[in-house]
């Protein structure tokens, strides 16, 4: 399974409910980072704007009528091993029979109904910050990792309590917190010297407070426009991307890790993300 880009591992880093809202609070560490690679502001969540929607289309490479999965289906059944159109997961999982494999999430669902159950993933659910504690952990004693996903659940939680978007101070400052915890585990990442040989993806799935300002669901540029950005060997310094979606996520992934990228899938690859060689 040969490829140009000598890519070992992934790690798809989420926080759910940030929408592009990080251009309006602090967020150094992630500004920092995806300095050294690609990032928009401007990629599209798919609709409806909810998480089971939003998280299963990055996961699964397809939109919401495809998959079929919603908050209600996730936390109450599994998702069919045999479905046509596979998570990152289950593609990595046929490819490499051996490898690692790990979710770590705030909103267990994300594990219980919408990421198969029958691929041997290390799965975790925690609240935030013990979810980083123990992410951190299984990196020190599984750095040869192959996929790894992480959604943190807040600032979602933050928004449906006070509010969303940038006249919310306690939303923004939930932000600001993931920043903090994604900084512990991109420092993780660099101290087992793993940031050489891995594509790492930040990304949100949707935001909020278009039609309703303590919820989201429509197709109002608050809830639908969200922050999205990699960095890893292949993707120069400030690479600027075309017009994207949440779905591509599983594209990407996909394409570092030398799969072929299912026929059946949405995910397309952004043309001008990868360097040429």
């Amino acid at each position: 399974m040969a490829h140009s880009i000598p890519v070992q591992r992934v790690f798809i880093l989420g926080m759910d409910g940030a929408g592009s809202f990080l251009e309006h609070t602090d967020t150094p560490v992630i500004d920092s980072f995806l300095q050294k690679g690609a990032v928009t502001y401007r990629a599209q969540a798919e609709s409806p704007t909810i998480s089971a929607q939003c998280w299963g289309s990055v996961l699964h490479g397809v939109r919401p009528e495809k998959h079929l999965l919603t908050n209600e289906l996730a936390a109450s059944e599994k998702f069919p091993v045999d479905s046509p159109y596979p998570s990152i997961f289950r593609l990595t999982r046929e490819a490499w029979a051996d490898a690692k494999l790990a979710s770590f999430v705030g909103w267990s669902p994300i594990n219980d109904g919408i990421i198969e159950d029958e691929q041997e993933i290390h799965k975790v659910s925690l609240p935030d910050d013990q979810l980083v504690a123990a992410l951190e952990n299984y990196l020190d004693n599984n750095p040869d990792v192959k996929l790894l996903f992480m959604q943190l659940d807040e600032p979602d939680g933050s928004g449906h309590k006070y509010g969303y978007g940038p006249n919310s101070p306690d939303y923004l400052k939930a932000i600001s917190r993931c920043d903090q915890l994604f900084g512990k585990v991109l420092d993780a990442i660099e101290r087992l010297q793993l940031l050489e040989d891995s594509l790492i993806i930040l990304l949100t799935d949707h935001g909020g407070g278009g039609a309703d300002a303590y919820n989201h669901g429509s197709d109002h540029p608050m809830d639908k426009q969200v922050f999205w950005g990699c960095v890893g060997p292949g993707i120069d310094a400030n690479t600027q991307l075309p017009p994207l979606s949440i779905v591509d996520t599983a594209a990407v992934a996909a394409h570092a890790l030398g799969l072929e990228i299912p026929a059946l899938w949405d995910a397309q690859l952004p043309g001008s993300l990868f360097r040429k060689v």
